[in-house]
């Protein structure tokens, strides 16, 4: 693909093309956000410009640039360009092209850059096709993707391409693309009399959360559906704005990376303690669509995970959710959602349960010998009594406190001290009762 096959600046070609489309950069000056990896000396930067590409893969959030930073690519590139969307591409359309490759390369010595949009939409039979190629230097491939590369893209292939985050533009790089649409004369609405109101504009700026594309689509279907006043001047204001653009796009996939990374912060604020976190987080889930029994499985995990016996009562509450949520459905079950949420998140921590129990399984499974003593064994089934078992079993509740001491783990074990409550919460009323009982005894010898 030549400089000719993209779209052009003329006007005539301009016409009927959205505002998005038409304020795409066609240079690295033009682009505007990523400074991290293509602003001024950075390496990817450095790269494009002396046309020293190697395979990568870009990924983030859709409106920050990066089919945009491929356009600019491929304008610059004395490389062969050609492009592919994995929605409507397969096996046939690799082959094809990586057989066009291999004879521009031996016949011209020309190199050829593979563009491949929404690559994760490959399988891995077609991921798999691209490989050889790669590795041989027949293509230079560049995969861009929404979705975290190191769930959807195979192993081989990352290994062999440079990865480079793209972040949600920032609230000032969103706004200088929205003034650059409306002062450009050739592609934007320089040419036009329009007033965009300072609040109009925040509000625009705020509801694309990052998102370049949206933004400039709620510009233009502002401009297209506001009449002219009497001066011949577009005014949009404040409610215009909110008219086109009403919702803020939530870069939420339930399946992709921002799903996990949603549920990361989610966990993590509640064992964190941080109440107002812990809500926004889950607001954050909820407002996206996710499966409010997923919600309630991870604080039912985290009631016992993270609060444990330093409130017995996280684990009922978190359970009483996941009833609410099967019961009364959405959206009424967000409440009792997010008062568990909350009972977790204000709640004392201790993960002594845990470090408990996997102590425990690791004594299970390193030890050669865990025999139950004789007298803790089953004497109630046939001929068990002869075999002396149960014998010399003391019954606590036969005893002062309802406790006596007697040996529970068997004989190598008899030193092991798995759970080890913490000095938070109903935990310290656990440890001052088992230190008493300690102690009376030592008493009593």
């Amino acid at each position: 693909m030549d400089l000719f096959d993209f779209p052009t600046d003329d006007q005539s070609n301009l016409n009927g093309r959205p505002l998005a489309d038409r304020m795409r950069p066609q240079t690295l000056d033009e682009f505007v956000g990523q400074e991290q990896i293509v602003g001024q000396g950075r390496l990817l930067r450095r790269a494009i410009q002396a046309d020293k590409l190697t395979p990568m893969i870009f990924f983030g959030p859709p409106g920050t640039g990066k089919t945009t930073l491929a356009h600019i690519i491929a304008q610059t590139t004395s490389a062969y360009y050609e492009q592919l969307n994995a929605v409507t591409s397969g096996v046939g359309d690799i082959r094809k092209i990586i057989a066009a490759a291999e004879e521009r390369l031996k016949f011209d010595q020309q190199k050829t850059i593979l563009f491949i949009d929404e690559i994760h939409r490959f399988n891995k039979g077609q991921q798999d096709a691209l490989l050889p190629s790669v590795e041989k230097g027949t293509i230079i491939l560049i995969g861009a993707t929404t979705e975290s590369p190191m769930f959807e893209i195979n192993a081989a292939l990352l290994s062999r391409s440079r990865l480079f985050r793209f972040e949600p533009l920032t609230d000032k790089a969103i706004r200088t693309i929205l003034s650059h649409a409306l002062t450009d004369k050739k592609r934007g609405y320089g040419e036009s009399s329009i007033e965009v109101d300072e609040d109009a504009l925040d509000h625009l700026v705020r509801v694309a959360n990052g998102d370049s594309r949206t933004a400039l689509h709620a510009l233009e279907l502002a401009v297209l559906t506001t009449d002219p006043n009497a001066d011949g001047v577009i005014h949009i204001d404040r409610s215009v704005a909110e008219e086109s653009i009403q919702e803020k796009v939530l870069q939420y996939d339930k399946n992709g990376d921002n799903h996990y990374d949603t549920v990361s912060a989610f966990i993590k604020s509640m064992r964190g303690s941080d109440p107002n976190a812990t809500l926004y987080w889950l607001a954050k889930m909820i407002a996206a669509g996710e499966d409010p029994k997923f919600i309630a499985r991870r604080i039912f995990i985290h009631a016992a995970e993270d609060v444990g016996l330093a409130d017995p009562n996280a684990i009922l509450i978190a359970n009483t959710a996941v009833t609410a949520v099967t019961f009364i459905g959405m959206p009424e079950a967000r409440i009792p959602l997010a008062e568990a949420a909350l009972y977790v998140a204000t709640a004392p921590k201790s993960n002594a349960v845990i470090s408990g129990i996997d102590e425990a399984l690791a004594a299970v499974k390193d030890e050669k010998t865990g025999d139950v003593p004789i007298h803790l064994r089953d004497a109630h089934y046939k001929g068990a009594a002869k075999l002396g078992h149960g014998k010399g079993y003391l019954y606590p509740h036969d005893f002062e406190d309802g406790y006596v001491p007697q040996d529970y783990l068997p004989d190598k074990l008899r030193s092991k001290h798995f759970y080890h409550p913490s000095p938070r919460g109903y935990e310290r009323t656990v440890q001052k009762r088992l230190d008493y009982f300690v102690e009376r005894d030592k008493k009593k010898r």
